[in-house]
C-alpha cells in the first residue's frame, strides 16, 4: 500500500437526511446504528485501518452530536471540524468548498457520510495508481437517483450526475473518491467560483468534477464492482445496510 502521509479523509455530514426520518429527527444519519456500531464508527475505523488520520468533517444539521461521538470514540484523531452555517440550503459543493484551508495542499478522499462500504474498497482506491477516481459500481440498477457516470474509450469520466441517462452510463458512482493535490486546488477554484451564484448552492460536489472534465482534467475510474456497500438515503435503503453487512458473513472480493 501506498503511504498515505499526505492524504487526508474528507467527510461530508453536514445534511439532514430527510428522506430517512423520523430515524433522523434526533440523530444525524451518520449516528445511525448498523448492528451495534454507527455508520460513521465502520467509516473511521476504516480510514484509520488504512494508515490516514487527519480527517475534515464538515458539520451542519445536529453537528454537536458528531463532534461529541467522534471525540469520545476517536481520541486520538487529527480532526478538523468545519461547520456549513447554510447547510439547509446548500448541498455537497458548497460543503466541500468550505475544505480548502483545512486540505490546503494535500490530497484527499472523500467520503459522503451516508456510504457503509467494505474496507477492500478504500484499500482499493489508495493503491489505485490513478490519483484522481471515482469508486464506480458496474453491476447495479440504475435509477432517477444515483450518480451516474458515463466514460470514454479510454476509461476516463465524461459525466457523472443523476440527469446521466443510465442506458449511457457505465455504473454508478458510490460518494467515495480520492483527488489528487493538483486537482484539488482546480476544484476549489472551481467550487468557488461557482458558488459566487447563488443559483448553484444546490449542486453536488460532482457539478464542480464535470465543469473540470470540460476544461480536460482527468478523472478515472476504479471498479470496485463486487465488493460490498451501500448509500443510506432511505429506511429501505438502511434495511439493505443491515442485511447486506449484519446477516452476511462471506466477503465479497471482486
Amino acid at each position: 500500500m501506498k503511504k498515505t502521509n499526505n492524504i487526508k479523509a474528507i467527510i461530508l455530514a453536514a445534511g439532514v437526511g430527510s428522506r430517512i426520518r423520523p430515524l433522523t429527527d434526533n440523530c444525524p444519519k451518520s449516528l445511525l446504528k448498523i448492528g451495534d456500531k454507527t455508520i460513521l464508527e465502520m467509516m473511521v475505523s476504516h480510514i484509520q485501518a488504512c494508515g490516514i488520520n487527519e480527517i475534515v468533517f464538515v458539520l451542519g444539521y445536529l453537528e454537536h452530536h458528531i463532534k461529541d461521538f467522534v471525540g469520545q470514540n476517536f481520541p486520538d484523531l487529527n480532526v478538523h471540524f468545519i461547520t456549513n452555517e447554510h447547510y439547509a440550503d446548500t448541498n455537497t459543493g458548497y460543503s466541500l468548498m468550505l475544505t480548502e484551508e483545512a486540505v490546503k495542499d494535500s490530497s484527499f478522499i472523500k467520503f459522503d457520510a451516508d456510504v457503509v462500504f467494505d474496507i477492500e474498497i478504500l484499500k482499493n482506491l489508495i493503491a489505485s495508481e490513478h490519483d484522481t477516481c471515482l469508486c464506480v459500481d458496474k453491476n447495479i440498477n440504475l435509477e432517477a437517483e444515483e450518480i451516474k457516470v458515463i466514460i470514454d474509450d479510454s476509461g476516463h469520466v465524461i459525466k457523472a450526475s443523476k440527469e446521466v441517462n443510465p442506458n449511457d452510463a457505465v455504473g454508478e458512482s458510490i460518494g467515495i473518491e480520492k483527488i489528487s493535490s493538483d486537482t484539488a486546488q482546480l476544484l476549489f477554484a472551481e467550487l468557488k467560483e461557482m458558488m459566487k451564484d447563488k443559483a448553484n448552492h444546490q449542486d453536488y460536489y460532482e457539478s464542480g468534477y464535470e465543469r473540470l472534465i470540460a476544461k480536460n482534467v482527468i478523472f478515472n475510474v476504479l471498479d470496485i464492482t463486487g465488493l460490498k456497500w451501500t448509500e443510506i438515503d432511505t429506511v429501505e435503503d438502511f434495511a439493505t445496510a443491515e442485511r447486506i453487512f449484519l446477516h452476511s458473513e462471506t466477503k465479497t472480493l471482486g
